[in-house]
């Protein structure tokens, strides 16, 4: 298989500007150092890379004819949202057009009696459910990054978010799309019923990290408001105990609207950051939520609670109001922003793994701790084994970031050891692309590589992400098997 292509655009980066501003105002073309500087990474801040120039389109006529001219002179384009993703799937191009889709801000259509939403991809998470929020329905997922981040970019990354466990992921949660392909044709993705004709598309390009096109507007589903929401706190002496508490929840056929579990270091950085009344003594906390009509949530709290006590927790505290409630979670939350106060630094990846695996990982991850010697806050999606390590660094030190680096992917290699997969809802992008290597064969990889051309013959979209070459696992696998691990910064990402 030939590595991706470096195509330099077949007309210089004047005459690509001035093409470009007969489609769009002066304004929506941006080429100085000083416009481009606000897209020169996503949430993975680590790796920054100023695009060649970026553009800011406002209709679908826009970006059909954007993708035109991208085609016709072979010039990349990297789609960005809001910019909150943490796998550098927005990272921008040298040599490529960053395309931000923030003006497609506009909630099109509301239907509350098929209790479903037509919004554009620009439009923030949070905003739908507040928009609906007068019909006493929401949006169910709920990323701890839902008031900044888009649902365009929850699209590209299949998001979940705390109460996934019960509600579903994004592709659970829409009905249709409307894609912009790189030859610049309109395509509907989905259907407004239950199904549509043909292969699934839908699931594939959910998830897809901008590779196969542009996503410009979501048909999503709305969910009815429960009567009553009610969150266990439960406290536990020991980090492998509340793993496995987790598996012991699920095991007793409950399914709970939400299942997060905290670990000590970061349950102490929540604490002083928004006051969520945690347990500090407690080495772990799972936040447990039950949600429905009053009869039924109270017959699961007494369930929860009686598995908590039986799996080992030292302390049990339920929710008695909404306030208390949102309380609770505010920590959850609020746990990445809170864990930058105690480090100059950090590093957030994302895993998955069986449930059963949970302690046994949990004591892994603390293994490798100490033999980096990094800290590393455990916050994660415990009941669907969704795993969001925060490793603590100092980038103002030497060789720090590729330390941190190398734990990262060890914890990686972690999660498919233990039957698990690289990523839950944060992508590949840039940062687990290495890790791609372990997890699929040569002949796997290949056929993702095929699926890119189905739809992108030239690679012109978003490349050098997700897939990697051939080439570059077996420079992976060389050196890993010369070092132990591999610091990935060492190999070029585009």
């Amino acid at each position: 298989m030939p590595a991706l292509p470096d195509r330099i655009p077949s007309v210089s980066r004047d005459l690509l500007i001035a093409k470009l501003k007969t489609i769009l105002p002066s304004d929506a073309v941006l080429t100085s150092d000083e416009t481009l500087r606000p897209y020169e990474c996503d949430g993975l801040s680590a790796y920054r890379q100023l695009p060649m120039l970026a553009v800011l389109p406002k209709t679908i006529d826009e970006v059909v004819q954007i993708m035109q001219v991208a085609q016709e002179t072979g010039t990349k384009v990297v789609a960005r949202g809001s910019g909150t993703g943490l796998s550098g799937g927005a990272t921008p191009l040298g040599d490529g057009i960053l395309m931000s889709l923030a003006k497609f801000n506009q909630v099109v259509k509301i239907d509350p009696l098929a209790r479903t939403a037509v919004v554009q991809s620009g439009v923030r998470n949070l905003k739908i459910s507040e928009d609906v929020a007068p019909l006493n329905l929401y949006y169910a997922p709920d990323p701890s990054s839902q008031i900044a981040c888009s649902i365009g970019g929850n699209v590209a990354e299949n998001s979940g978010g705390v109460h996934c466990l019960k509600y579903g992921l994004t592709i659970h949660n829409i009905l249709k799309i409307e894609v912009v392909t790189i030859r610049g044709e309109q395509v509907t993705v989905g259907s407004d019923a239950l199904d549509a004709p043909g292969y699934d598309l839908l699931a594939l390009m959910t998830g897809s990290e901008g590779m196969l096109g542009i996503t410009t507007e979501i048909t999503v589903k709305l969910t009815p408001k429960p009567q009553l929401a009610r969150v266990v706190m439960a406290s536990f002496d020991d980090v492998e105990k509340a793993g496995n508490a987790v598996a012991n929840v699920i095991g007793a056929g409950i399914i709970p609207a939400g299942l997060e579990m905290m670990d000590k270091l970061a349950t102490e950085a929540v604490e002083g950051f928004v006051h969520a009344d945690y347990d500090l003594n407690a080495e772990a906390i799972l936040l447990c939520e039950s949600d429905g009509t009053p009869e039924e949530v109270a017959e699961e709290i007494a369930k929860m609670e009686a598995v908590m006590r039986a799996s080992g927790a030292t302390g049990i505290r339920v929710s008695n109001n909404e306030i208390e409630r949102l309380r609770f979670w505010s920590g959850r939350k609020a746990a990445f922003p809170a864990v930058g106060r105690i480090s100059p630094d950090y590093y957030c990846i994302d895993g998955s793994i069986p449930r059963r695996a949970l302690a046994a990982v949990l004591k892994r991850t603390a293994e490798l701790s100490i033999k980096y010697n990094l800290r590393c806050a455990n916050v994660f999606h415990a009941g669907d084994g969704n795993l969001h390590p925060l490793i603590l660094y100092d980038a103002n030190i030497g060789g720090e970031l590729e330390k941190t680096e190398a734990f990262a992917a060890d914890i990686l290699e972690l999660c498919i050891e233990y039957g698990g997969t690289i990523t839950g809802e944060h992508g590949v992008g840039i940062e687990k692309i290495n890790q791609m290597c372990s997890q699929f064969s040569d002949g796997e990889r290949e056929t993702f590589f095929a699926i890119k051309r189905a739809f992108d013959s030239d690679m012109l979209l978003n490349p050098g992400k997700v897939i990697p070459s051939l080439a570059r696992c077996a420079e992976y696998g060389r050196m890993r098997v010369h070092q132990g691990q591999l610091p990935y910064a060492e190999i070029p990402r585009f």
